[in-house]
């Protein structure tokens, strides 16, 4: 459940299920579509029923559940898309580079 939110959240995998044995679905992802059939504004009951009559095939589109977005650097240490990085290599090739050219002067 999502405060102001009536959309269709997964709550919970059934272990060794078509779910859990794919793996991409995750508690707390936003069920938009089932087959086509989207979502928005229809009842728990109605998207039950699109599932059980999906077939053995069935297309979902899914909104991820990502976590809150803090400020600040994040705890995982990840490269990510962080310029820092980058930039420590490049300035450790220069200074390289420049140890190299002041070695054959």
């Amino acid at each position: 459940y999502v405060l102001n939110d009536n959309g269709i959240y997964v709550c919970k995998i059934k272990e060794n299920g078509a779910a859990a044995l794919d793996g991409r679905l995750e508690e707390g992802d936003k069920i938009l579509a089932i087959n086509g059939n989207i979502l928005e504004d229809r009842t728990h009951g109605v998207a039950v029923d699109l599932f059980r009559n999906a077939g053995e095939d069935i297309v979902l589109r899914v909104q991820k559940n990502h976590p809150p977005h803090r400020n600040g650097p994040s705890s995982t240490g990840g490269g990510g898309d962080s310029p820092l990085p980058r930039l420590g290599l490049l300035v450790g090739a220069l200074g390289a580079a420049v140890l190299l050219a002041f070695l054959y002067v």
